[in-house]
Order: C-alpha cells, then sequence, then structure tokens
C-alpha cells in the first residue's frame, strides 16, 4: 500500500504538468494495486482525492485515456465506488470518448460506464438521456469484427432495454439489422444466448417487432428451431426454448403478425403450425401460442377454421388429456377460445367436437386450465342456442361450474364461471336450463355477481335472473329470498353511480319477481316506488319509460 500511496501522490503531481511519462507509470501501479486489492485500493484512491483529476485525464488525444478508463471500470466494480464516481462527474467525459476511433478507448470506457451505471435504472436513464444508445448501436455496426466491444455492446443494450425509456431511441435506429446480423454469424451457443438476451426485451416493443421480422429474425429463429429440435444436450434445449418463445413474442405485435401471416399462406405460418403435431412439447406449446396470437382477428380466425386449424388442435388436446402438460393445454384451450369469436366459427367448431373435448378437461385443479376451457366454452355458446341447452341441463358442468364460483383465490376462474352460468340460460332461454342452474344452486352466484364492479357482468347476471324468474319463479323463489335479490336491485336502483342499463334491466326484474308472494313484500317493505318514482325523470328514456312502467305495477299491486 506504501507504493500505491506514493503513486498517487506522483499522480496528484504529474497530473497538474501534462508529464505523460510519469502519469503512465503511476495508472500502471493503480491498476496494479487494484488487481492485487481492489477494494482496500479503490478505499485508498478514493481517500486520497484522485477521482475529481480523472476527468481531465479522460483526452480523446492522450495515450494515457485506455488506462485511465480502465482505472475507472476497476474502480465501478465496488458498489461504494459508484456514487462518488458520478460526484466526480465521470459520466460526460467517458460518453464522449464513445466517439473515439481507438478500440482498446472504446472497450475500457464502454467496462466504465456500464460498472457505474450496473444496477441503477436512474444512471441508465441518464445515458439514455445524453444518446448513448445510437452510439453505441453505431459501434456495434463498425465493430462487429472486434469480439470483446461486440459484447461490451450486447452487455449495455442488455441493460438499457430493461428501461422502458429505452424502447423508442432503439426503434429510432437500425438495432434490427445489426442483432439480425450479428446473429447470422454466431455458430456457439454463449453468443447466440447473449444476443437472445437483448432480443427478448427489445421484441416487447411493437416498432422493434416489426423491424426484427423484417430483417429476417424469424427465419434465424426457424433455423434454430430445425437444428435443435431433436437435440438432448441442455444447450440445444435451452436454445429452442429461446429460439421458439421469442417467435411467440414477435408475434404479438399486430403488424409483425399479419406480415407472417401472409393471408394464411405464409411459410411461416405453415412451419409454425408443423409444430402442433410436433413430439416435442416445446413446440407443442409454442406452435398452439402461435395459433392464437394469428387468431387475434377474425378475418385470420375465420381462414384458420376453414382449413382445419381447429382439428390440429383438437388432436393436441386429447394428447394432453392424459400426458397432462398444463402449459401445453392451456395454449391449445387459448388458442380454440380465440378461433371461437366469429360468429360463423361457432356453428363450424360445434360440429367439429370442440365442446366435447373441452368438457374432458372439467376435472382439471388447474387455475389457469380452468379459466381457458371456461372462456372457450362461453365463446361457443354465444347466440348458439341448441349448444347453451345442451351445455346448461349437463349436470356436471353445472355442477363443477357452481364450484368454481365460489373459488375466492382465483378471481378469474370465479368470474368466468359466473359469465358462463349466465350465458348458459341467456342463450338457451330455456326451462330445463333454468331447473338445472336453480338446482345446482347457481341462483345465489348470480345475485352476487349482479354487484359486481364490471358492468357488463352486473348486466350478464341481471339478464339471466330476469330468465329465471319469467320461466320457473316458483322453483326459483327460495333461493331468490336467501340470496336478498330484492334488496340488491333496491341498492342498484339507488346508486346514481349505476348505468342506464343496470338500472333498465333491474326493473325489469323488479316487475319479474312481484309474482311472488314474499318477493312482493319484500319490495313494499322497501318502498321502491319512491326509488322508481325519482327515476321518471332520467336523462336516459329508455330507463325514463321503464321507471313508468314500473311505477304503474308497484301502484297497482300495493
Amino acid at each position: 500500500m506504501d507504493n500505491l500511496s506514493d503513486a498517487l501522490e506522483k499522480l496528484k503531481l504529474a497530473s497538474t504538468d501534462s508529464a505523460t511519462d510519469s502519469v503512465e507509470s503511476c495508472l500502471d501501479c493503480l491498476l496494479k494495486a487494484l488487481a492485487n486489492n481492489n477494494t482496500e485500493a479503490s478505499v485508498k484512491i478514493q481517500e486520497m482525492g484522485i477521482l475529481p483529476l480523472l476527468p481531465t485525464l479522460l483526452s480523446p488525444q492522450s495515450s494515457c485515456t485506455p488506462k485511465v478508463a480502465n482505472i475507472i471500470a476497476e474502480l465501478a466494480k465496488n458498489e461504494f465506488m459508484r456514487s462518488p464516481c458520478v460526484g466526480a462527474g465521470l459520466i460526460p467525459p467517458l460518453i464522449q470518448l464513445l466517439h473515439s476511433a481507438n478500440q482498446e478507448v472504446l472497450l475500457q470506457t464502454g467496462r466504465a460506464l456500464g460498472n457505474i451505471c450496473y444496477d441503477s435504472h436512474s444512471l441508465q436513464a441518464q445515458l439514455i438521456n445524453m444518446g448513448v444508445i445510437p452510439t453505441l448501436v453505431k459501434l456495434l455496426g463498425i465493430h462487429s469484427h472486434n469480439t470483446a466491444l461486440t459484447e461490451m455492446c450486447l452487455i449495455a443494450f442488455g441493460n438499457l432495454a430493461e428501461l422502458e425509456s429505452s424502447k423508442e431511441q432503439f426503434a429510432s435506429t437500425n438495432i434490427a439489422e445489426e442483432l439480425v446480423r450479428l446473429f447470422q454469424k454466431q455458430s456457439e451457443h454463449e453468443k447466440k444466448e447473449m444476443i437472445f438476451e437483448v432480443l427478448a426485451p427489445l421484441a416487447e416493443n411493437d416498432v422493434i417487432k416489426l423491424q426484427l421480422v423484417e430483417a429476417g429474425l424469424v427465419e434465424c429463429l426457424l433455423e434454430v428451431v430445425a437444428q435443435t429440435v431433436d437435440g438432448e444436450r441442455e444447450e440445444d434445449i435451452a436454445q429452442l426454448k429461446t429460439a421458439s418463445d421469442l417467435m411467440v413474442l414477435l408475434l404479438l405485435g399486430d403488424e409483425s403478425m399479419q406480415k407472417l401471416f401472409e393471408g394464411g399462406k405464409g411459410s411461416v405460418f405453415q412451419r409454425v403450425l408443423s409444430w402442433i403435431p410436433s413430439h416435442n412439447h416445446q413446440l407443442q406449446l409454442a406452435g398452439a401460442l402461435a395459433i392464437a396470437n394469428f387468431a387475434r382477428n377474425d378475418g385470420n380466425c375465420i381462414h384458420m377454421v376453414d382449413t382445419g386449424i381447429v382439428q390440429k388442435l383438437l388432436k393436441l388436446l386429447d394428447r394432453h388429456v392424459e400426458e397432462g402438460n398444463v402449459t401445453v393445454q392451456h395454449a391449445a384451450l387459448s388458442a380454440l377460445r380465440n378461433l371461437a369469436i366469429p360468429v360463423v366459427n361457432k356453428s363450424k367448431m360445434l360440429s367439429a367436437g370442440v365442446a366435447d373435448v373441452v368438457l374432458r378437461f372439467l376435472q382439471s385443479e388447474m387455475p389457469p386450465v380452468q379459466f381457458k376451457l371456461l372462456g372457450t366454452l362461453r365463446m361457443l355458446i354465444d347466440t348458439q342456442a341448441e349448444a347453451a341447452d345442451q351445455l346448461g341441463t349437463n349436470g356436471k358442468l353445472v355442477e363443477r361450474l357452481v364450484e368454481w364460483c365460489e373459488a375466492k383465490d382465483h378471481a378469474g376462474v370465479m368470474g368466468e364461471s359466473n359469465r358462463l352460468l349466465s350465458a348458459l340460460i341467456r342463450h338457451s332461454k330455456s326451462k330445463e336450463v333454468v331447473r338445472a342452474v336453480i338446482h345446482g344452486g347457481g341462483v345465489k352466484h348470480l345475485v352476487t355477481m349482479a354487484t359486481s364492479e364490471h358492468m357488463i357482468m352486473q348486466n350478464e347476471a341481471l339478464v339471466a335472473l330476469g330468465l329465471i324468474a319469467a320461466l320457473d319463479l316458483v322453483a326459483a323463489e327460495k333461493d331468490f329470498v336467501g340470496a336478498n335479490l330484492v334488496s340488491v336491485l333496491h341498492k342498484l336502483l339507488s346508486d346514481e353511480r349505476s348505468a342506464p342499463e343496470i338500472k333498465y334491466n333491474s326493473m325489469i326484474l323488479i316487475c319479474a319477481v312481484m309474482g311472488s308472494e314474499p318477493l312482493h313484500k319484500e319490495v313494499q317493505s322497501l318502498a321502491f316506488i319512491d326509488v322508481v318514482s325519482k327515476l321518471r325523470a332520467h336523462e336516459n328514456k329508455m330507463v325514463s319509460h321503464q321507471a313508468s312502467l314500473t311505477e304503474q305495477r308497484l301502484t297497482a299491486q300495493s
């Protein structure tokens, strides 16, 4: 440490008179001390007040600059030295050095900036604001043959790409072309992984997704899949997963997805289809997720159903009833749900036996599978009275729905169960379905659903309850009383925040339950006539008209 102290004293003197040889020997001593005991040497350097001298030594013309940048990089390996480095004003001169033509200066400068800003989003954001991203992208293009510099750029991109504020700057550069070009040159697994680690966060941005597709990344990914699909080495399995996951991520962008779909004739789309019958679970998963992503507009959905995609997905699900791969089940059900959205597809999918296959997963105890199963059935029966009738009189389904309506630990499953229960009644308009729901204990859940914070769910519940009251009030009477239906309706009508549709359907339901003596008594006891009278002046004509009719009914039966 005595040698270090001497060197630091000499450096103080030498830096003032610009004696290059003397400065270099001092810098060599500092580097040696840092290599021997980084922490102890760093503390000494800080105590001796050397940091404020370093900005003046970071001159682009000086032969000492690479060593100074190297020293800063070594110091900033210590977390306690990063703030002092910032405080000493080292970031601006380091950023200026990124315009240097000297590759060693560039390398050490990149290391220094990376270490200073390591794990600090605020400092990384500062670099972004100072325009470091376009500079680094340009460096990658110029020095792609320099392995060390390339890795430095990739590490920097990986850190900066995690910040949302970086995406816009990246999108304004040719980063996509540079990364794809670099990827195409690589043969080593580790190098490809480094590039993948940059591509994944960048590909979350829709503009960059399209740029990557246009730069030819998809072809690279398909090649990786082809090379690794039968591999048994860990690195092959890892690359297959990364490549196929990234492929699915690219399809999340509307423009990039449509470009790859190419009217259902695209070579990429066809290759992805071949993944579904694969023996490899990772490819099955990626294939099903890709179909779910392609199925994000009606045109694509109609084309895919007409060309037999549904049968491929059903065969895949059939393979996983016994094998029970939850992620594949979830992905295939997601794809079927999306495909079932266009009205013209519903009857075709029902004829293909989709509902029967989906019902085979009723026993699943996995909430993600339950959620998608429910959503798929709900989409299938929308406007399909016969299918709603068949499913609504399926005792096992109704029993499971009522059970899941109480799944408070899984809000999504609980919500979808309620919505499907309501949909079975609304789309079938069947007395048998109403009786099955009453018998299964579903009425109380529909009453609770009417108090949901989501207006669409409130409305669906009220319409279903109205149909129950209209089709079999006698059978439902006890459950209506037990669930405090009248009290719930009073609150909905009294609440100024209730939407016009909610008030309208609540009044229709009030009229419907007046045929029941105990419910009629509850309506009278809660002075509904006062609430309804106020609604006659409602700005919504539909509500106002229904309020008049409801008031007449209440008055006539009082």
